[in-house]
């Protein structure tokens, strides 16, 4: 993919903090770097998001004090007369709702969730990262013609030497005959923590012989509610508690299983591509992304949302199933090279650019 083929693009984030849109912008914006694509970014300064590398591309650092300032809507106009990029791609509302361009170039908003579509009406074309999504912003009044679907894609897996796993496992005081069930999210209420929690204390102590550890990949709001949670529980001393990590890959690596018990207003769920590219056998809820991804049984164990005891079960079953763990992760690579591999959705955002740009 060369970089002749890539119209310019800025890509702006107004976030404070980190999260999945976030972690998301840094990813796509490394695979263009390594497609050689010209391209920037602009974030909040003093942000959070100022800490991600975005794969070496010029940042800029932008107010993004409100949603409404006057400074930072001049300050984004100035960038895009100094840059000049064919395409400006916004996410999340905050850097939606700030750039308000007049003509050319175009605004591109990409929607990674069902928020209220008023802050993004004004944008010339939308991205949705399910079929889902993009059916209920169409159905929500935006024009069918401009609303585009690309899902995210899959990192690809870089696994490390076993001696940095056995010492990842051993700083965090896992036995080195314990399972480790991990879920990678957020502390925040969609991810399902709490009725991960009361899952947990539904398990035996040991599962097909083995004592588990569940490792907690994250940090947010509910960390000291979750906490108390578990606690009365009676799982604290089989949780380990990772915080937020840059670069999860040894904890996928570590994993025996990963868990991803969202409710049903989760929108894609990254987790489920990230357990695939790493061939990890995944017990998910079934919530709005996975409905529209996984195949129960094939390439996930998916239960009810909302089920502590169907999440518990769900757990013992894969993790008692050697059988089934390994078809799973096998299915779910394939998955990975069909339908999210790094090459296939890049060459989908290129073709829309460059349709964008030329009309």
């Amino acid at each position: 993919m060369s970089a002749e083929s890539w119209p310019a693009s800025l890509h702006l984030i107004g976030s404070k903090g980190l999260g999945g849109a976030e972690r998301w912008a840094d990813r796509f914006a490394g695979a263009l770097a390594e497609c050689g694509a010209p391209a920037a970014v602009g974030v909040r300064a003093g942000s959070a998001v100022e800490q991600l590398c975005f794969g070496g591309l010029p940042v800029h650092r932008l107010p993004f004090l409100t949603v409404w300032d006057p400074l930072s809507r001049q300050a984004v106009r100035r960038l895009v007369r100094t840059l000049k990029p064919d395409v400006v791609q916004t996410y999340m509302g905050r850097a939606t709702r700030l750039t308000r361009l007049r003509g050319r170039p175009v605004h591109v908003a990409r929607l990674g969730g069902y928020y209220s579509l008023g802050p993004y009406r004004h944008a010339d074309a939308w991205i949705a990262n399910t079929r889902g999504l993009r059916d209920w912003m169409i159905a929500g009044g935006l024009p069918a013609q401009r609303v585009h679907h690309i899902y995210n894609f899959a990192q690809p897996a870089e696994p490390r030497p076993a001696r940095q796993i056995d010492a990842l496992r051993a700083s965090l005081d896992i036995p080195d005959d314990a399972l480790v069930l991990l879920t990678p999210a957020r502390l925040v209420p969609v991810k399902g923590h709490a009725g991960l929690l009361d899952a947990a204390a539904l398990l035996p102590a040991e599962i097909a012989g083995r004592r588990w550890r569940l490792v907690l990949l994250g940090d947010g709001p509910l960390q000291q509610v979750l906490a108390r949670r578990a606690q009365s529980n009676g799982v604290a001393e089989r949780l380990v508690w990772a915080g937020w990590q840059p670069a999860p890959g040894a904890f996928l690596q570590m994993a025996d299983l990963v868990v991803f018990p969202s409710r049903d207003a989760e929108t894609l769920g990254n987790v489920i591509l990230e357990a695939w590219a790493w061939r990890r056998p995944l017990v998910v809820t079934r919530f709005r992304g996975a409905r529209e991804l996984v195949r129960h049984g094939e390439d996930a164990w998916s239960v009810p949302c909302d089920d502590p005891p169907a999440l518990a079960e769900g757990i013992k079953r894969v993790l008692g199933d050697a059988e089934l763990r390994a078809g799973m992760s096998a299915r779910g690579s394939e998955r990975i090279a069909r339908d999210f591999a790094r090459e296939i959705i890049m060459g989908q955002y290129r073709d829309l650019y460059a349709r964008l740009a030329g009309g």
